[in-house]
């Protein structure tokens, strides 16, 4: 009890720093973005809200204490909500990136302060990231995880951002950005999917059950991508 009791304050820790952060960026980005307009920045600033919420629902996750089955039902209502912020991720990032593309927004303009925060987001975040899931795997939290890697794929989506005005700056390429946050989207409503079900890679029904077991594992090693796909590997404890 006392080793679970650590690992729930070591999560809420760095929970708390990943929102401090995520604070950081959302007030760095908006104001970036409303000085040189650029939507690409103030897209940031949104992501940035996003993961915040994310991150409110572990904190109020690794708070509640009870007994195994609250313990489990609470577990389940934090990871829908994360996978419900999935969709939402996924719906805003397809609506700017069409309306971009179709000219109805303007081209995204180079920021120092803009893509300042987006490499330190990066660099921050990506960190986060290796700590969270290395407590989730412990822990067996598969809403930690889930949040641990809705950060890693926002911040996927800000290197994006990142490349775009790159591109921008260097070739004029202005549809690089909105064509690169595109390509992440399957990834967003396949974690969403899912994180709401609670299920990871259904298998066959003639298998479901002997599988069971594994379906829910969390687990943060090589043959599970560091944490990105369903564990496989049979050294790793269910």
């Amino acid at each position: 009890m006392l080793q679970t009791d650590d690992l729930r304050r070591t999560a809420l820790i760095l929970v708390s720093i990943g929102l401090a952060w995520n604070l950081v960026e959302a007030v760095v980005a908006f104001w970036a973005g409303a000085r040189v307009g650029s939507v690409a920045l103030i897209a940031f600033g949104l992501d940035s809200i996003i993961e915040l919420f994310a991150g409110g629902v572990l904190v109020w996750r690794l708070r509640q204490e009870g007994d195994e089955h609250q313990d489990e039902a609470a577990e389940r209502r934090a990871q829908r909500l994360v996978g419900i912020t999935f969709f939402v991720l996924a719906g805003y990032v397809g609506l700017h990136s069409v309306v971009s593309l179709g000219g109805w927004l303007p081209e995204p303009q180079p920021s120092l302060a803009g893509i300042g925060i987006a490499v330190a987001s990066a660099v921050v975040m990506s960190i986060l990231y290796v700590a969270k899931m290395r407590i989730a795997s412990r822990m067996q939290s598969r809403a930690l995880r889930a949040e641990a890697v809705e950060s890693l794929f926002c911040d996927l989506q800000d290197l994006a951002i990142l490349v775009g005005l790159g591109l921008n700056v260097l070739f004029s390429w202005w549809w690089a950005d909105p064509v690169a946050a595109l390509l992440l989207i399957p990834f967003f409503i396949k974690e969403g999917m899912e994180n709401f079900s609670g299920h990871h890679d259904h298998e066959d029904d003639e298998h479901e059950h002997e599988d069971e077991g594994r379906s829910a594992l969390v687990c943060f090693c090589l043959r599970c991508w560091y944490g990105l796909s369903r564990c496989r590997a049979v050294c790793c404890p269910a």
